[in-house]
C-alpha cells in the first residue's frame, strides 16, 4: 500500500496553493509561507524546552495556532481586488501580543544597551525564532511589493518579534543569567 505522505506532484519544481493552483516552488508567496513554517517550528524547539515557563507556554502555543492562520492566509492566492483579511490574526490579536510584551517588559530589568543574541539556551533559542521571524516579516512584505496582504498581518509579525526579544530578557532574568551587551570597538 503507497503512502499517502507523497505524491510526487511536486518533484518538478511546484507545489499547490489552497484551492490547487500551482506555483513555483520558489516564488515570493511560498518562501513567505514556508519561512512562516520554519520559524513556527523554532517556536516548537522553544516550547520543547521543559524550562519554558507556563504562562510563555501558553502564549507561544497561541502564536504557533495563529502562524497556522498566517501560513493558510499567506497559501491562498489573491483573486482581483480582493483584500482578504488573515484570520485569527486581527487588531485585537495585535494589542493582544502588545499587552503581553508590556507585560514581560514590567518584570525584567531595564537595561540601557544593545543586547547581543545568547544568555541562558532558552532564551538563545527565542533570539534565533526572534530573527526568523524577522524573515518571515521580509518575506511578507516583499509579496505585498506584488500582491495585497493584510496590513494587520505586517503589524501582528512586527510585533511578535519585539515579544520574542523582551521573551528572551525575560529567560535570561528568571535564569539569574546577565543579558550579553555589544562593546563597540574602540575608535583607532
Amino acid at each position: 500500500m503507497k503512502s499517502c505522505l507523497y505524491t510526487g506532484t511536486g518533484d518538478g519544481g511546484s507545489t499547490s496553493l489552497v484551492g490547487g493552483e500551482r506555483i513555483s516552488k520558489v516564488c515570493t508567496r511560498l518562501e513567505a509561507y514556508g519561512t512562516v513554517d520554519e520559524f513556527s517550528s523554532f517556536l516548537g524547539v522553544v516550547l520543547s524546552n521543559s524550562q519554558c515557563p507556563s504562562g510563555l507556554k501558553e502564549e507561544l502555543l497561541e502564536i504557533q495556532n495563529r502562524l497556522f492562520d498566517a501560513g493558510c492566509y499567506l497559501a491562498t492566492a489573491v483573486k482581483g481586488n480582493e483584500k482578504p483579511c488573515c484570520n485569527g490574526i486581527d487588531s485585537e490579536a495585535v494589542e493582544r501580543l502588545e499587552r503581553w510584551i508590556d507585560s514581560l517588559d514590567e518584570e525584567t530589568p531595564k537595561i540601557r544597551a544593545f543586547v547581543l543574541p545568547g544568555g541562558c539556551e532558552l532564551a538563545a533559542h527565542c533570539h534565533v525564532a526572534r530573527t526568523v521571524c524577522r524573515r518571515a516579516e521580509r518575506r511578507i512584505l516583499e509579496l505585498a511589493i506584488d500582491e495585497y496582504v493584510d496590513p494587520v498581518l505586517i503589524r501582528w509579525f512586527n510585533r511578535l518579534s519585539d515579544y520574542l526579544f523582551i521573551a528572551a530578557r525575560y529567560l535570561n532574568h528568571l535564569e539569574g543569567v546577565a543579558e550579553i551587551t555589544w562593546a563597540p570597538a574602540s575608535k583607532s
